[in-house]
């Protein structure tokens, strides 16, 4: 065999073990479900025949499991994007609430506008205040090596209580609401609905743009090559003449942009208004959809597909089997757990293959 074959199986091997990680995630986390339901005495079968009509079965469960799976598309590219560089940006639920926030004042004043560009104006002040709000953990992470974990996280709970000030307190309140919300958005800047009768909205369209326009940016660009170098190997970035840290502002104000949009369209296309708690946990799962997708754009397609089958499945699998309905939030928790073992389990593998090659290195004649 010649060298350059005992260097391109390797390679080729480890390609698509990564490339079938989210498959045997998503396969071993249904069994591991299975078990479960076994053991809560039901029938695994069943359960998984219910949750199935649940979340496909009819024009209503496809259309629900669409609409639960929109913010996870739009939040999980944001995710995967940081990912590709590096960086564990866990803002996504703060700048869902900062977007629609946003999106939300610009849907409630009436401009003398087309009804499209009304929406296109009120998505591009969601994705400008996402992206505003992760300019600060970027500058820190950029430029003083803050941990950009820490950071966001906190920033989330900040968002969180202004949007809960905002329709409270301010002229954003509806007068005389029981809960605390703002008024209705004007017809003119809500996200068409697709399918009439559903809640369905035209946000899925444009989160299916967004994850080709990703995958394009990161795989076929300078950009992208230059984000997947940071987040490699940022000293070889450096010596390659790569300004780190302005890609990681650039990366990051991207990632947060994302988290915007998908917090605009939640406002635009389904509340339909601004609530207090309206995104209440979606931006997290949005960090899990971009790990079962090994931060793959396109994976993140399939796999908050996967995310919202479970969730519009559940209630049906519940009623059916006896199943709890939070048993879909473990199976999605075990995928999870799943892509990140195969993906250590990988890099041991390759870490020990390396290492017995390195004898024979060294003792090979010059």
């Amino acid at each position: 065999m010649s060298d350059s074959e005992t260097i391109e199986i390797p390679i080729l091997r480890q390609l698509v073990l990564s490339g079938a990680r989210p498959l045997v995630a998503v396969v071993l986390a249904l069994l591991a479900g299975a078990g479960l339901i076994w053991f809560r005495g039901a029938n695994p079968i069943t359960a998984y025949v219910a949750l199935l009509q649940g979340a496909i079965g009819s024009v209503a469960g496809l259309t629900n499991t669409g609409v639960r799976a929109t913010p996870l598309l739009i939040g999980g590219l944001g995710v995967a994007v940081a990912f590709k560089a590096g960086l564990f940006n866990v803002g996504t639920e703060g700048h869902m609430y900062v977007g629609g926030a946003a999106a939300a004042v610009v849907g409630l004043v009436p401009l003398p506008v087309p009804s499209w560009l009304h929406v296109l104006l009120a998505l591009v002040a969601g994705s400008a205040a996402g992206a505003l709000w992760g300019g600060l953990p970027a500058y820190l992470r950029a430029y003083r090596n803050v941990n950009e974990f820490v950071t966001t996280v906190m920033l989330n709970e900040v968002a969180l209580l202004l949007v809960s000030y905002l329709v409270h307190y301010t002229a954003l309140a509806a007068p005389g609401a029981t809960f605390p919300m703002s008024p209705p958005l004007l017809a003119s800047a809500r996200l068409p609905i697709l399918v009439k009768g559903t809640s369905l909205h035209a946000g899925i369209i444009l989160g299916l743009v967004l994850a080709a326009v990703v995958h394009f940016l990161l795989q076929y660009t300078a950009f992208g090559f230059r984000t997947r170098l940071v987040g490699g190997n940022p000293e070889a970035a450096r010596y390659a003449g790569v300004d780190t840290a302005k890609q990681i502002i650039v990366v990051f104000l991207i990632s947060s942009a994302l988290g915007g949009v998908a917090g605009a369209c939640e406002v635009m296309g389904l509340k339909l208004r601004l609530y207090n708690l309206f995104v209440s946990g979606v931006g997290y799962e949005a960090i899990a959809v971009a790990l079962v997708a090994n931060s793959n754009p396109l994976g993140v397609v399939l796999s908050s597909f996967f995310f919202g089958a479970l969730k519009a499945g559940a209630n049906r699998m519940q009623i059916v089997s006896g199943c709890e309905a939070s048993l879909a939030t473990v199976i999605q928790a075990l995928a999870v757990m799943f892509t990140i073992a195969i993906g250590i389990g990988e890099r041991l593998s390759l870490s020990r293959r390396k290492g017995s090659k390195e004898p024979q290195k060294h003792g090979a004649p010059v």
